[in-house]
Parts: C-alpha cells; sequence; structure tokens
C-alpha cells in the first residue's frame, strides 16, 4: 500500500482526482476554505491487487472514495476464505457504515489478487466531529457530507433489492422516510443523520445475509442464498 498526504500531490493532479468525487466538487464549489480543510485531513492511497483497505474489526474513522480499480468486499477477518459479498466500483464511498455505526470495520476490504491497480482518495472522518457541532466543518459541508451518504446507502440497498427481489429485505430501504422539512438548515442535518443511522442499519442485514448464504452479489437469485433471501 502506498499513502501519500495531499500535501506530497501535486495540486493539479489532486484537484484532477477529486473532480471524479460530487462531495468534493459540491464543497469546492460552496466553500474554498472547508475544502482546504478537508485536504489537510485527506490522503491518496493506492493498492496493488490482493493489498488490504480495510480489516474488518479495525477501529479507524477513515473514509474513502474510490477513484479507479475495483475493490472486493469480505464478511469475514482477514485472510478468511470466506468469499466476497459486494463489489465496490469507482465513485462508491467505503467505511461509511462503521463511521456511522461509531463501530469497528463491519468488513474487510480488500484489491482482489486478480484485479488491477486501485486508487482512493481517504479522509479522516474524525474532522466532522459531532454532529451538531459547526466549528471545524459547516454546516453546509455536512450537509453536503450526508445527502452524499444517503445517497450512496439508498442506491446501494437498491441495487440489492433488484438482485433479490424475494429477500425479506428487499425494498425495506423504501419505508425509511425522508426529510420532507425546512432545506440547509440544523433539522435537514438531524434529519439525513437518522436516515443514514437507519439505512446503513439495513446495509449490515443485507450483508449478513449474504454472508450467510455465501452468494456474491453479482450472483443471480440463488441457491446459495440464506434461507430468508431465497
Amino acid at each position: 500500500m502506498d499513502i501519500k498526504t495531499a500535501r506530497q500531490i501535486p495540486r493539479s493532479t489532486l484537484e484532477r482526482l477529486l473532480s471524479a468525487v460530487p462531495f468534493f466538487n459540491t464543497v469546492k464549489a460552496e466553500d474554498a476554505w472547508q475544502f482546504e480543510v478537508l485536504l489537510q485531513h485527506s490522503r491518496l492511497v493506492t493498492l496493488a491487487p490482493g493489498e488490504m483497505l480495510l480489516a474488518r474489526g479495525a477501529g479507524d474513522a477513515w473514509l474513502y472514495f474510490l477513484l479507479k480499480g475495483q475493490l472486493a468486499v469480505y464478511p469475514g477477518d482477514p485472510g478468511s476464505a470466506v468469499a466476497a459479498i459486494n463489489t465496490i466500483t469507482p465513485g462508491e464511498v467505503v467505511g461509511d457504515l462503521a463511521a456511522l455505526q461509531g463501530a469497528g470495520r463491519t468488513a474487510t476490504v480488500a484489491a482482489p489478487a486478480d484485479g488491477k491497480q486501485v486508487v482512493a482518495i481517504g479522509t479522516d472522518f474524525t474532522v466532522f466531529g459531532d454532529l451538531e457541532d459547526t466549528r471545524v466543518i459547516s454546516l453546509p459541508t455536512k450537509l453536503a457530507h450526508y445527502r452524499n451518504t444517503v445517497h450512496s446507502l439508498r442506491w446501494k440497498l437498491e441495487v440489492y433489492r433488484m438482485q433479490y427481489p424475494r429477500c425479506v429485505l428487499a425494498g425495506r430501504h423504501r419505508q425509511v422516510r425522508l426529510f420532507t422539512g425546512a432545506k440547509d438548515t440544523p433539522e435537514e442535518l438531524l434529519g439525513l443523520h437518522s436516515q443514514a443511522l437507519s439505512l446503513s442499519g439495513l446495509l449490515l442485514a443485507w450483508n449478513r445475509e449474504l454472508a450467510g448464504g455465501n452468494a456474491q452479489l453479482s450472483e443471480r437469485p440463488p441457491v446459495a442464498l440464506a434461507a430468508s433471501c431465497k
């Protein structure tokens, strides 16, 4: 694994890489100072095939935005023989479940041994502080983050629903209520955070079902899937 801080990367290269991440684009357009704060707490990670990005049970608080390559999600500890349950592609967020649930990593994430080089931008989520604390990370930046998080979680859950429509969990994310109050307010932030917590809990439940059946997301609804999702 090769890790470089934002300061070690030529600015033009860094901005070109971040242009593929909607969250960073939004922050940069709205508040240049907030963009710089995020850069101070970010790093570029490059993985060779077979290298691990996150280890199940680890307690760090880094969020990653995948820029290049693919990552495989394994429900077991590092080195276990359990098959991957999901594939992460460029544009997706990695590590959001642990940050939301306030627990250790819920899965092991690695570059497939038969894949290509992986590049991701990581940001230390501890800089966000408590949800309602806007002294370092402003309300607009937190809103941009949680809007992105809710969108990402809903999309992942919708993909699972389409792949396994007979699972008892299919469609439950649609029951998580959207925020309907005034936009760009502390109340919206609380509403988005509540949605993110509910959706992340559902995604963890899906992952447990898939791990129990030892089935990969790319498979058709399946013989190997856990009983409740047949």
